[in-house]
């Protein structure tokens, strides 16, 4: 425990763009670590990039074919013989609370990789995610580390928006991606949640660029203002509706599908106001859920919006789309959502929520016709309920 607080000590003494020499001295002086990286994950969630003289990086490795990669997708510590010597390269996820980060990699000799020591490098690694976490509101180290690519300016304002990629609680799991994750336009999503209930929005703007991304950058802020101040989510949509009407004048609206779960009951308030659909897998059944569409936000002014409910159970699993991933079409013109969405969401089934996004847009571009261009969002959420409610 000594050595664990003398490297929590450090990180939390480090300057902001300086966490990964801190943790790099720590380790090797508690815990005989040879060596020590740090690799993000990218915006695609695709591949691992180290974090070295930014803002270049090492070469990345795959997230699907690494042992960093399996440690990324497991959420467990990997054990990988080292290649240049008898050493064990010890790969731990760096995760906040359900948001996969990366991965920490750190170079020891076999006599100290004992299950002791490797307990306390899995909390290290947890630790260096909040640290990095806080960080970011002070440096772009670690920002710029997730690029492959640069990103578009609508793209940086839309990423800027988001929450966390994914989350977890002991009632849901969350997992969300966007694609084409370097330039996106208009698509949203967004949660928050409180010991009582969870709001989850999915959002399509209209347009491209960076009048999409100004779009939803007032829808989402519209919204999210209205839900701080307490009131339900339908007076949410009506809100944000007048806030966007007030500023386009009915010539430019956002579709948004609202939803605020009921922790304890998974009773569920919905307000459809637009275009994103939910399909529900409830045991081996995938099927579409549908509701009343009202009219997207910003249409026409002080638009009334009613709201539906249903409830979810326990092992269900909800994944929301845009138009994006459901209308996209084959080369012979057939929509992803005729057949092709039911079936990739069922073959994602043994994967957690985190995961199925990636599965279902990696299905979707192996679907579609390659010069479609429009923006693919998949948010994947497991429903677990509470075992005791209140």
């Amino acid at each position: 425990m000594t050595n664990f607080l003398s490297v929590e000590r450090a990180l939390r003494t480090a300057a902001p763009h300086a966490l990964l020499e801190a943790v790099r001295s720590a380790l090797a002086a508690h815990y005989g670590a040879h060596a020590v990286d740090l690799l993000m994950a990218d915006y695609s969630q695709s591949v691992l990039q180290p974090v070295t003289a930014l803002p270049h990086t090492a070469t990345a490795v795959s997230v699907h074919s690494s042992a960093q990669g399996r440690a990324f997708g497991s959420q467990e510590p990997t054990e990988e013989r080292s290649e240049d010597s008898d050493m064990i390269d010890l790969h731990l996820p760096v995760t906040v609370r359900g948001d996969r980060l990366g991965v920490l990699s750190v170079l020891l000799p076999p006599a100290d990789c004992t299950p002791v020591a490797i307990r306390d490098l899995a909390d290290i690694a947890g630790l260096l995610g909040h640290e990095i976490l806080v960080a970011e509101r002070d440096t772009d180290v670690y920002l710029q580390a997730r690029r492959v690519n640069r990103l578009t300016l609508a793209a940086e304002m839309q990423w800027q928006l988001l929450p966390a990629r994914s989350c977890a609680r002991t009632e849901y799991s969350i997992g969300a991606q966007l694609e084409p994750a370097y330039a996106i336009h208009g698509d949203n999503f967004d949660w928050a949640s409180t010991a009582q209930n969870l709001t989850l929005t999915i959002t399509n703007g209209m347009g491209e660029g960076i009048e999409a991304s100004l779009l939803t950058n007032l829808a989402v802020n519209a919204l999210r203002n209205a839900r701080r101040a307490g009131i339900g989510i339908a007076d949410q949509a009506a809100l944000a509706d007048q806030a966007l009407y007030a500023e386009h004048g009915g010539n430019a609206h956002v579709s948004t599908l609202l939803l605020c779960f009921d922790l304890a009951t998974g009773q569920v308030q919905v307000v459809d106001a637009g275009s994103p659909q939910l399909w529900r897998q409830r045991d081996k059944a995938v099927e579409r859920v549908p509701f009343e569409a009202q009219l997207p936000l910003g249409m026409f002014d002080q638009t009334d919006y009613v709201l539906q409910e249903f409830r979810v159970l326990p092992g269900d699993r909800l994944v929301f789309v845009s138009d994006g991933v459901y209308a996209a079409a084959s080369p012979a013109g057939v929509a992803y959502e005729d057949q092709a969405l039911a079936r990739a969401i069922g073959a994602a089934s043994l994967l957690p929520a985190a995961d199925v996004p990636g599965a279902v847009l990696r299905e979707l571009a192996a679907y579609r016709d390659a010069d479609a261009d429009d923006d693919a969002l998949v948010v994947c959420l497991d429903w677990y309920g509470r075992s005791n409610p209140v």
